[in-house]
């Protein structure tokens, strides 16, 4: 029975020439070496070689020496796919997050590590939360960073951070010219434009606030274009202003700590990630860590 190792042994010693220097870069003695050609001979019941020398080939020699490179070369491409899968340097990645973590801690992580990730096939798509749950549970990502909660049936959730609601309005806006935290009682008869993140707040006098609502819009870039049209206010995590990063808008904190989102880091329970994908996860843990000291430069 051929084996890969016979292969290879015969072809270095057809690539060198001799036993001795086959020997040394295969990192056998000499005598194993014959003895595996020996045993290649008999197996085929021709000679490889025309002398003991092992310096001029057969014409079987010449041909199993063409049949041998080539799978040996398939052979080792494969066992450099399998090892570079193993250690996270190949592969696919697929993971979803709400638009603002994808302008804002993703890149972050590409900069910083763009190195671990360059033979990577990475998949990025930003959805809402309900659509990154909905992908999850279909199999069609392997990370999903949103507000989807801690204890979801079927899914591993991680704390990734908190993120605080804001009063986000126009310069020209009354509130605009005020400073310090707004209260609830404050946003009373100005027009807010409503969205799905602020109908989320739980406080009541919030539920208020979007019950009387007229105007709704879901796209961010809508929203803060209607804002910044002074058409109203609206009220979005303070981490989506700094994606959106657009001048002549002005954000409020709430005075209303409770009024806060959790992101967490989101996967299936009973799926095991790939090498590449637990690595893509400890580089996002990483650096949303220094994020929340305050180690990372913000927008």
């Amino acid at each position: 029975m051929l084996k890969m190792e016979m292969l290879r042994g015969f072809a270095t010693v057809a690539r060198t020439g001799n036993l001795s220097d086959a020997a040394d870069a295969l990192g056998r003695t000499p005598s194993a070496v014959s003895m595996m050609l020996k045993q290649f001979e008999t197996h085929l019941g021709e000679p490889l070689f025309e002398t003991d020398r092992k310096n001029r080939l057969t014409a079987l020699g010449t041909f199993v020496l063409e049949q041998a490179e080539r799978e040996l070369q398939q052979f080792d491409n494969t066992v450099r796919a399998i090892e570079g899968y193993a250690r996270a340097a190949h592969g696919r990645v697929r993971i979803a997050t709400v638009p603002s973590v994808a302008s804002t801690i993703i890149p972050r992580v590409l900069s910083r590590h763009m190195p671990d990730f360059e033979q990577l096939d990475l998949e990025m798509r930003d959805m809402d939360s309900s659509s990154i749950r909905h992908e999850l549970d279909r199999n069609r990502i392997d990370i999903g960073i949103g507000t989807i909660g801690e204890h979801v049936a079927g899914l591993d959730s991680t704390l990734l951070m908190r993120d605080a609601f804001g009063v986000i309005c126009a310069r020209a806006h009354p509130l605009a010219a005020e400073r310090g935290p707004v209260t609830w009682e404050a946003l009373e008869g100005h027009r807010l434009i409503a969205n799905s993140l602020s109908a989320n707040i739980a406080a009541e006098p919030a539920r208020a606030l979007h019950r009387g609502s007229l105007l709704t819009a879901q796209n961010v870039a809508s929203i803060l274009g209607m804002v910044q049209a002074n058409i109203g206010l609206t009220i979005l995590p303070e981490m989506t202003t700094w994606a959106a990063a657009q001048s002549g808008l002005v954000f409020r904190p709430l005075a209303d700590k409770a009024a806060r989102r959790e992101l967490h880091l989101v996967k299936k329970h009973d799926a095991t990630l790939s090498p590449a994908a637990r690595l893509f996860e400890t580089r996002i843990l990483e650096t949303v860590a220094d994020w929340n000291r305050g180690d990372a430069v913000r927008p």
